[in-house]
């Protein structure tokens, strides 16, 4: 057991310490299973609780995931970076890729719910777009989905009578996206603003990225701005804080 300042933690805490150095170490690497709760009762001598609540932390962490009767695994999961400036260049959805290339590699994102829909805009979303709140706009949600697991939410909210007519409207709005069809219709980004914070799910949330109890999420809203200043969308996005790296790589 760890000594000195480690002392003062929780036993809890100080189990999940050396759990998370066993996997950093490669004593346990992904897909392997943890010790159990008879495990580290026995090991450490403490309660059941004890280590049931060590074990959660590692879920909650992302480190490890638990599977219906078989035990608690090492999460065989690499998280997303996400690569916040170079993704929302125009050279790259205006050349035909999309922002979602920046981030994946060789792996792949996949869209595996989506909805479009014409509703009444929200106060807070009315203000950015420069219309009235219960104004029509278009809806646009979906979720995203990553080596089989849901990562993301998104829900970007258009003023309808700008994309009235595009392609924006359907389910699929053609290769490359949103902002490929704005800039057919003259209203292509060419400034973006994101805002970042983070808090616990709801319960809509919790259900829709699958996410183990205590896992916070990241909301990430981001507008885009025309070459006249006008706002074209707003986009509000929930992450799966456990599987993405945000990362920021600009100039001095």
């Amino acid at each position: 057991m760890p000594s000195g300042s480690g002392e003062k933690q929780p036993k809890y805490r100080r189990i999940a310490d050396a759990l998370r150095a066993a996997v950093d170490s490669g004593q346990y690497r992904a897909g392997d299973r943890l010790p159990g709760e008879n495990d580290l009762m026995e090991t450490y001598g403490v309660a059941r609780m004890t280590a049931r609540q060590a074990l959660g932390v590692l879920q909650t962490e992302g480190i490890a995931e638990a599977r219906k009767g078989a035990g608690v695994f090492v999460r065989d999961f690499r998280p997303l970076r996400r690569h916040g400036v170079q993704r929302l260049a125009q050279q790259r959805w205006g050349s035909g890729r999309s922002i979602w290339s920046a981030d994946l590699g060789d792996r792949s994102l996949e869209v595996d719910q989506v909805a479009v829909a014409q509703e009444g805009a929200p106060e807070q979303v009315a203000g950015v777009l420069g219309v009235e709140p219960g104004d029509p706009v278009c809806v646009r949600r979906r979720r995203f989905v990553l080596d089989g697991r849901p990562v993301l939410l998104s829900t970007s909210y258009l003023s309808a009578a700008l994309v009235e007519g595009t392609a924006v409207t359907r389910e699929d709005s053609g290769p490359v996206g949103t902002y490929a069809r704005l800039a057919e219709i003259g209203a292509e980004p060419v400034r973006f603003r994101e805002e970042i914070r983070s808090r616990m799910p709801d319960e809509d949330e919790l259900s829709r990225l699958e996410l183990t109890a205590g896992t916070p999420v990241i909301l990430v809203c981001r507008t885009a701005f025309a070459a006249d200043g006008r706002a074209v969308e707003v986009n509000e996005m929930v992450l799966d804080a456990a599987s993405y790296v945000l990362e920021y790589d600009f100039d001095a």
